[in-house]
């Protein structure tokens, strides 16, 4: 899996201090994506070890504490991307399990295939659907557009 950028103290995807990881590869090419850079699975850097230990620092950092983790893109739940999202996020639950986790992805949690729920299984926040730029509002939390949803799937 590649990804195009990680930020260390993120206060924008999702509440409170967050780290976010914004991977590569997307099917869904939603017209007035401002990720479209994400699309190809092949761009952006490959997801290391070092990248990941980094997110688990950061994640355990009690200077600057992090709420959770952020996932974003690109879409985690591409085909492409499922088998190590959901190895990053049973490694984050295990080793950090007082964070959250939140995952934004452009199906719908109707349509997820097998592989894509087993993700969800360690997954507190899920936002789901596609970007429709008719219905985009810059004033909605944590969503482009109107349709997207805001899904809690585990109990706080």
């Amino acid at each position: 899996m590649n990804y195009h950028r990680y930020i260390e103290l993120d206060v924008i995807n999702g509440p409170g201090n967050r780290c976010t990881l914004f991977v590569s590869g997307c099917e869904h090419r939603c017209p007035g994506c401002y990720n479209a850079s994400t699309w190809s699975p092949e761009s952006g850097h490959p997801v290391t070890e070092a990248l990941i230990q980094r997110i688990l620092a950061d994640l355990k950092d009690s200077r600057i504490p992090r709420h959770g983790l952020s996932l974003t893109g690109g879409d985690p739940l591409f085909h492409g991307n499922c088998a190590d999202i959901l190895q990053l996020v049973q490694r984050v639950k295990a080793e950090c399990p007082e964070k959250n986790i939140w995952l934004w992805t452009g199906y719908l949690l109707e349509d997820l295939t097998p592989a894509q729920k087993a993700v969800l299984d360690y997954v507190d926040v899920l936002i789901d659907g596609p970007f429709i730029q008719s219905q985009a509002d810059p004033s909605l939390r944590f969503r482009g557009s109107a349709n997207q949803r805001i899904l809690e799937l585990q109990p706080r």
